[in-house]
């Protein structure tokens, strides 16, 4: 009985999580505009998708920006939380704690004070202005994920490159990032995700001439949601999958 109900809460729990993602994928395929009654399969919302070159203009800007926000945020949040596990100086708990500060901040604050500071400088709202605040956005998560990962390395290793002549470089290059690859991956994914689906921020620091994916539907939902954003609901899908299956190889092969 106990592993009946054990079976039965885990169900629902899947269930939870991945019915709303069923039925997008159901009413994709669904030959009906406007009716959530079921009038047939069809393919034709993805022929339309492939055609809609707003929204696929919008989903390639969303790529660019995901992609670049989550590179350059890997890149800065690795190499800090190194700096705070290997080295102490003056000032480091309080850099440690700026990010959890900027982790537990409403996107509707960074979107804000970002919004100031760059109409202060002044910059034209853009592509630019949006990926620096993606960038914000990102950092410290990697930071914060890359750090945890640091304090199950074995510090003799690191210390015995050193003993051997090995520069602060060549011992990041060569020792901690292949033992942190884990965790650097899993912050790449994290920021690429939380850049991907973010909707105030980018809000607030893009400009008109260039739409990311997030605003495009949200402007489209406004008045209804249509069948065409169920099939690109379901081509993003698809593609985390790939990624996942894709990042699980890589990882695996290089262990």
């Amino acid at each position: 009985m106990s592993r009946w109900l054990k079976g039965g809460y885990a169900a629902s729990i899947f269930l939870f999580l991945y019915l709303p993602l069923v039925v997008v994928a159901v009413f994709s395929f669904n030959d009906s505009r406007f009716s959530l009654a079921w009038h047939g399969f069809t393919l034709d919302w993805y022929v339309r998708l492939w055609h809609n070159t707003g929204l696929m203009t919008a989903a390639v800007n969303s790529l660019i920006i995901a992609a670049s926000a989550a590179t350059l945020a890997t890149f800065l949040g690795t190499i800090a939380a190194f700096v705070l596990h290997q080295y102490r100086f003056a000032g480091r708990r309080l850099l440690f704690g700026t990010f959890f500060v900027m982790m537990m901040s409403p996107d509707i604050v960074i979107a804000i004070s970002l919004l100031l500071l760059f109409l202060a400088l002044p910059l034209n709202l853009g592509f630019h202005t949006l990926l620096l605040a993606h960038i914000v956005l990102c950092v410290p998560f990697v930071a914060i994920t890359v750090f945890s990962r640091f304090h199950r390395f074995q510090h003799d290793v690191i210390d015995a490159a050193r003993d051997l002549g090995a520069s602060e470089y060549q011992v990041f290059r060569h020792i901690v990032l292949p033992l942190a690859a884990p965790a650097v991956a899993a912050g790449w994914l994290l920021s690429f995700t939380l850049s991907l689906d973010d909707v105030i921020i980018s809000f607030f620091n893009t400009g008109p001439g260039f739409e990311v994916l997030p605003l495009r539907i949200y402007s489209m939902v406004r008045l209804g949601i249509r069948p065409d954003v169920n099939a690109l609901c379901v081509a993003m899908i698809v593609f985390t999958i790939i990624a996942l299956i894709l990042t699980k190889i890589l990882l695996k092969e290089k262990k």
